[in-house]
């Protein structure tokens, strides 16, 4: 599968459905005849330019023409697991200390939730060019991940994605077969450095910039405190889903940390599981 080479802008919501069933199967750029849900049309109208990504759970992202600016906007339908609500405080505290998508309007209603946000120069970094390039895409997203986590102050953040929080999550709303899956997690181990994780560190979530410096951070929707390796362990994993095997130590060098099997087994364990 392809993803759009485009300015970034609104998240693609990669991560959702990543894991070891192979998101990039069933969330990504959509077949020419997909046509825009309503609530953006209305929104919109002619003034869409291109529907960058649809996930497994019904949501879509669109570029646009605003008023004569770039745009991306996000829909979740009504009743999904995407909660764009919780992305609007999140996107506005990180702004203070790293590249995020302006927020310009966020409405709920009937039809679900739709996240409008100003675009950013950059790639995604699974673009045509960064995938023609993945050793270069690949240090650039280890260290970017390490940036973001040195930037991102953990006294002062509001929010959380602790290992605790995610599993009674699930346990409380998760489908039968997630909360199933819980039962097969590894023994959780001890934390190594807490940090403000993204909670979503998959490739196509990072903006490039054309010299292969990092531009821009999207989809924050879960951002929150929590054991570094919660966001390492996927971060590495998902250069595997977009730029084939091979890439994941590459990864790790750049971030800065030896591979940790333990935390790397149960972070992607919770990840497929919550």
């Amino acid at each position: 599968m392809r993803e759009p080479e485009t300015p970034g802008g609104a998240a693609p919501d990669s991560g959702a459905s990543a894991g070891a069933h192979g998101a990039l199967a069933i969330a990504g750029a959509p077949k020419a005849s997909f046509v825009v849900p309503a609530p953006l049309r209305r929104r919109f109208g002619d003034d869409v330019d291109e529907i960058v990504w649809v996930n497994e759970v019904g949501g879509v992202t669109v570029r646009a023409n605003l008023g004569g600016r770039a745009v991306y906007a996000k829909w979740a339908p009504p009743g999904s697991e995407l909660d764009l609500a919780a992305e609007v405080p999140r996107l506005r505290w990180a702004a203070a200390h790293v590249v995020v998508p302006e927020v310009i309007d966020f409405t709920s209603d009937a039809d679900g939730e739709v996240l409008i946000t100003a675009a950013l120069p950059g790639q995604n970094a699974v673009s045509e060019t960064w995938r023609s390039r993945p050793e270069r895409a690949v240090r650039a997203l280890g260290s970017g991940l390490r940036a973001l986590h040195d930037a991102l102050p953990t006294d002062s953040c509001p929010f959380s994605w602790s290992a605790t929080e995610r599993i009674a999550r699930t346990r409380a709303e998760g489908t039968p077969e997630r909360v199933a899956a819980l039962s097969r997690l590894p023994a959780a181990p001890s934390i190594d450095r807490l940090v403000v994780c993204h909670a979503d560190a998959c490739a196509p979530n990072t903006l490039l910039a054309d010299d292969g410096s990092m531009a821009g951070f999207v989809d924050l929707g879960r951002l929150g405190v929590a054991d570094r390796w919660a966001d390492i362990a996927i971060g590495a994993w998902s250069t595997e889903w977009n730029y084939g095997r091979g890439y994941a130590e590459l990864y790790y060098e750049s971030y800065g940390v030896r591979p940790d099997a333990e935390r790397i087994a149960f972070y992607r364990a919770l990840w497929d599981a919550s």
